[in-house]
């Protein structure tokens, strides 16, 4: 049964691509809500163009209010769930390629959410259409459910659960392989004060959209001469960091850059926030600005915030310091935290208050850790099924991204990303590897034949 449906797969590759290229260039960034369109017009846009390639499948599909959709294989009433989402996180900075052009190099298609996770959530839908196609025979059903609003705040699922069960296992096409099974909680914490009347006297400063991406770059406009020109470039040689410092009739433009990228996933980024922190002290800075310089800064793992922990189930806490701006009554900045499962988000809030002193500290997000035992069904399973189509053995992972696994009783990350792929989610040229997604088909049919097929087929 696994080979009709691999065959299958394999002859439905030129639609696979073609239907990928027209959703990555569907640009589903959240925008304002409006009638019928909670996140916006384009993330409207792109759940009725799923819906619309689903039907044509020949799958039953429900709209609930643009929060979200599911696609729905069997008539069983138990069910296992494939949890996608269509919503892709801003732009963000140097791009090579048009970010919603779907160009096709080599056999990638690049554009913003070709893996994040609009190429993953394809693979899983064509191994859905696959197991029907080739009649394989169900004892379950399998309800595919596509998010509306996973790079922000959940209402999505919030909003579907109001309205309909979610099964209770399953997984998420939206992290790595082999398997996920255990995610770190989160714990978002917003930050305000006034500005400082002291010091340097900063002009403008407004970076990031997202607190859940590392900013790459950071533009702030300081009043000053040359005097900041010339310690800019002495910070800058000392440090090895690409800092520039540009004179201009309103002051003095300041430029740092770093290296964008996931905030769960800071090995090998740099945060260009927390590098114009430690240069603007340098510059003179007081207030807020040199209590978040001392005490995040360009650190990833909150050290300095008293904030630094681990464990050997889920391993260390990440820090992000995701956005920071100069409002007109002061200093708005955001720290995204991913934390093991033994630590108390309690005691790390109470850490980062202590030491940031000044500022309001209040909790944004709050997420619980999810664990699925490795010996469960759900994940033997799978990691056999992963086995059998790749040829290679794999183990469980923890992982500080957070997915729509953790709204399942029993639900875990299922790729689509490779052991050795370069990973580009939420960073410039992310791309989606053609051949890698329809292996990861045939891994999402294999698996799904497992846990809902009559009986396990084999090779």
């Amino acid at each position: 049964m696994n080979q009709r449906t691999a065959e299958w797969i394999d002859s439905r590759r030129e639609a696979f691509r073609e239907m990928l290229q027209s959703w990555v260039r569907t640009p589903s960034v959240k925008g304002e809500p409006r009638p019928g369109a909670p996140f916006g017009g384009d993330v409207r846009k792109m759940l009725d163009l799923a819906m619309k390639d689903a039907r044509e499948m020949g799958f039953a599909v429900r709209d609930f209010d643009g929060y979200a959709c599911d696609i729905t294989l069997g008539d069983a009433e138990e069910k296992i769930a494939v949890l996608g989402h269509l919503d892709v996180v801003p732009v963000g900075d140097g791009w090579t390629r048009d970010p919603f052009g779907a160009a096709e190099e080599n056999g990638r298609i690049y554009g913003r959410g070709s893996m994040d996770d609009k190429g993953p959530s394809l693979a899983a839908l064509f191994a859905m259409q696959a197991i029907r196609e080739t009649g394989v025979p169900l004892k379950k059903g399998i309800r595919m459910i596509l998010g509306c609003d996973e790079e922000s705040d959940w209402k999505d699922m919030e909003y579907y659960s109001a309205h309909e069960r979610i099964p209770d296992t399953g997984f998420s096409p939206d992290a790595d392989f082999p398997l996920i099974n255990t995610e770190k909680g989160m714990l978002v914490l917003e930050l305000r004060a006034p500005a400082a009347e002291t010091g340097l006297k900063i002009l403008e400063l407004s970076t990031g959209d997202r607190v859940n991406v590392i900013p790459g770059e950071c533009l702030a406009l300081a009043e000053g001469g040359e005097d900041l020109v010339r310690k800019t470039e002495a910070f800058a040689a000392k440090n090895g960091w690409p800092c520039t410092a540009r004179q201009t009739e309103r002051g003095v433009l300041l430029r740092t850059e770093g290296i964008p990228g996931h905030s769960a996933y800071p090995e090998g980024r740099r945060n260009a926030i927390g590098m114009m922190l430690l240069l603007l002290r340098e510059l003179g800075a007081e207030g807020p600005v040199a209590v978040l310089a001392e005490h995040v800064g360009t650190e990833s793992d909150g050290r300095s915030l008293g904030c630094a922990c681990g464990d050997e189930v889920s391993g260390n806490l990440t820090c992000n310091l995701g956005i920071l701006r100069l409002e007109k009554d002061g200093w708005f900045a955001t720290l995204d935290m991913r934390c093991p499962v033994t630590a108390d988000q309690d005691a790390l809030k109470k850490n980062a208050e202590d030491r940031l002193k000044g500022f309001d500290v209040r909790t944004e997000t709050r997420k619980p850790p999810h664990h699925v035992p490795a010996d469960s069904e759900l994940v033997q399973s799978l990691l056999a099924a992963y086995r059998e189509e790749t040829g290679t053995e794999g183990a469980p992972m923890s992982t500080g991204g957070g997915t729509y696994a953790k709204v399942l009783k029993q639900g875990v990350a299922f790729g689509a990303l490779f052991p050795g792929e370069e990973e580009l989610a939420h960073q410039a040229d992310e791309y989606a590897d053609l051949d890698q997604l329809i292996l990861s088909a045939k891994i999402y049919a294999n698996a799904l034949i497992r846990l809902a097929g009559e009986h396990t087929g084999s090779r």
